[in-house]
């Protein structure tokens, strides 16, 4: 037994996204914990808790419209990565690897998005 949202490949790689960002910001100064560092935490697990929530007894346009909001989130994630990298708390290469994954990440939720026939 199962929620319907484990088997979606676009939750499966939000859960694990989030926990790469979460890892990442460990390394954030702790003055940032407040700040930077909660924010991109709550951007990046907002991705899969926008897929779950939208994915159970909603609508099909329901659904489509959260899985807007994980975009969003995703867009915020990729956000407050360009400020880790301007702050220097990340390597340039660092940030171009998770940027890499974003970008894959948002492609995929946007694919299965436009599956959805209402």
């Amino acid at each position: 037994m199962s929620f319907k949202f484990e088997k979606l490949i676009i939750w499966q790689k939000s859960m694990e996204f989030g926990e790469i960002i979460f890892n990442l910001s460990q390394y954030f100064p702790k003055d940032e914990a407040f700040n930077l560092t909660s924010q991109i935490r709550r951007a990046s697990d907002s991705i899969a808790l926008n897929i779950s929530e939208g994915c159970i007894l909603q609508s099909k346009l329901e659904f489509k419209k959260f899985l807007g909001y994980s975009i969003r989130s995703l867009a915020e994630t990729v956000t407050c990565l360009y400020k880790a990298k301007n702050r220097k708390y990340i390597t340039e290469e660092k940030f171009s690897e998770i940027y890499n994954e974003s970008y894959s990440l948002m492609n995929q939720i946007i694919a299965f998005r436009n599956q959805i026939k209402e």
